[in-house]
């Protein structure tokens, strides 16, 4: 081989026959990919019009797309002499190589097949997943992307999702809010517990129909805590979180209700 290529002769008859070979075979690659981008979009359109699930769209449009690719690869590689059998025994021989090597990645694929099969949360849910809480957004091959509410972008590999716990915040309907609250010793506990049962009644989003636990649950070093426990629909949940800390602060203020906080005396004194 590499006589032909000091030999002009040769050279000149090689370029000729591979320069229209690698020509078509990029243009098949650059086509064949953006056709496969093309059919992904269609067929993620024509499953969103028949009303499947959102939670697995996702899922299978990332999937096909991967086949296609692989697809564009293998007739890239007839074009070239190349038997497409002896190139998926090559391609399976590599996979295999490969799934060794990535075994992490082989196990996030797992991992989003458990996680479509038995559907801890679905597109849409807000879930608290590896200390991370957002709203579902996708449900990928490899990874569950969150959307927060501050506009950030959580990508979770499906592996740490399925190994630890996975908190469905909205997986029911109704959902208590679990808030604390704490007031000083030397404050009136009878008052502050109305205080916050009318801040809590004060929201429309809140079931009053359902009761509002409110608590002395722990008397710790420097805090009387109450715990406040009203039921809301999951989509309201944090509406009324945010609310109420903000709003409990306004009316223990009005009130003369301390809240304590960390704080440190210091004594100076003056030798004589």
């Amino acid at each position: 081989m590499f006589d032909n290529l000091f030999n002009p002769e040769k050279f000149s008859a090689l370029v000729t026959e591979y320069t229209p070979k690698v020509i078509g075979a990029i243009l098949v690659l650059f086509f064949g990919f953006w056709l496969a981008g093309m059919l992904t979009r269609q067929a993620k359109k024509a499953m969103t019009k028949s009303d499947m699930d959102v939670t697995i769209i996702p899922f299978l449009a990332s999937l096909i797309n991967v086949c296609l690719k692989i697809l564009v690869l293998l007739c890239v590689a007839s074009m070239f002499g190349i038997e497409t059998t002896s190139f998926v025994a090559v391609f399976t021989a590599l996979a295999f190589a490969v799934g060794l090597a990535l075994q992490g990645s082989l196990g996030h694929f797992a991992s989003g097949v458990l996680i479509l099969t038995f559907r801890p949360y679905r597109v849409g849910d807000v879930v608290e997943i590896a200390g991370k809480t957002g709203s579902v957004k996708e449900i990928q091959i490899f990874n569950t992307i969150l959307a927060t509410a501050d506009n950030k972008r959580y990508i979770i590999p499906n592996g740490v999702v399925t190994s630890g716990v996975i908190t469905n915040i909205s997986g029911e309907e109704e959902v208590r809010v679990f808030m604390t609250f704490g007031i000083g010793y030397g404050d009136d506990i009878d008052k502050a517990k109305r205080i916050l049962r009318e801040v809590v009644e004060s929201h429309p989003l809140v079931m009053k129909e359902k009761g509002i636990d409110i608590w002395v649950t722990n008397l710790g070093d420097s805090s009387v805590d109450f715990s406040v426990r009203p039921w809301v629909k999951s989509a309201d949940y944090w509406t009324v979180y945010w609310y109420m800390n903000e709003e409990v602060k306004k009316a223990f203020d009005r009130e003369g209700i301390s809240i304590p906080f960390p704080q440190r005396d210091v004594h100076l004194y003056k030798e004589e």
